[in-house]
């Protein structure tokens, strides 16, 4: 079983992309090389037209034997274009079976939290909702850390700057002792999954304050 936490899904991608480069520029050097092998055809032509004039074949015959130099050029080109459709074809196949068997171990991991939500609501039902809340919070405890282990970020800037690339402002509030643009409070957590923001998180930002210090990163 593949897990998102062993990165085993991004090393595949960047292994396809890499041999997918590797056979783009294959076939660019194939094209190239039938391109030159065409010209030199054509000066082949030339020469066999004189060597076939010289040889006392006939216009006809010269024609027909550029004809099949030229078919058999096409023949080759079709091949290689055959090969490449069905090597793209295996790749997107592999990669969609990557992706599942991904999925798979993400969901997989996800079914014992289920279990435990299912526990705490069969205990709260039997034993009324005494211990309820502890139950709720522990089992939120271990989502957190199934999400965590397969690469995801929790997104909370709670009295940090600003980041409107991680974050949506859905208000402002006045506040003079603090920065301006401070996350002053967060209405709903975000997540990022590597470098890519899943959810931004939604919260309220702060105005009216002094500005905020440059962090002296370029």
């Amino acid at each position: 079983m593949v897990k998102i936490e062993d990165g085993n899904q991004a090393q595949g991608d960047e292994v396809v992309e890499q041999a997918e480069a590797i056979v783009e520029e294959a076939a660019e050097a194939i094209e190239a090389e039938a391109e030159a092998a065409d010209a030199e055809a054509a000066t082949d032509a030339d020469a066999a037209t004189a060597d076939g004039e010289a040889a006392g074949l006939s216009l006809e015959e010269l024609l027909e034997a550029a004809r099949a130099k030229e078919q058999e050029w096409q023949d080759k080109f079709m091949r290689l274009h055959a090969e490449w459709d069905t090597y793209r074809r295996r790749t997107n196949e592999q990669r969609a079976e990557e992706k599942e068997r991904a999925t798979e171990g993400l969901v997989e991991s996800l079914l014992p939290v289920i279990d435990d939500f299912e526990r705490s609501i069969g205990y709260a039902q039997e034993n009324g909702e005494a211990g309820l809340l502890e139950g709720v919070m522990q089992v939120h405890t271990k989502l957190v850390e199934v999400l965590t282990k397969s690469g995801v970020q929790v997104i909370d800037p709670q009295g940090q700057a600003f980041d409107a690339l991680e974050a949506q402002a859905v208000a402002k509030v006045e506040n003079t002792e603090v920065p301006d643009e401070t996350v002053a409070e967060v209405y709903q957590k975000g997540y990022r999954m590597g470098k890519k923001v899943i959810r931004p998180a939604m919260v309220t930002v702060t105005t009216g304050g002094p500005a905020r210090e440059a962090s002296g990163e370029d």
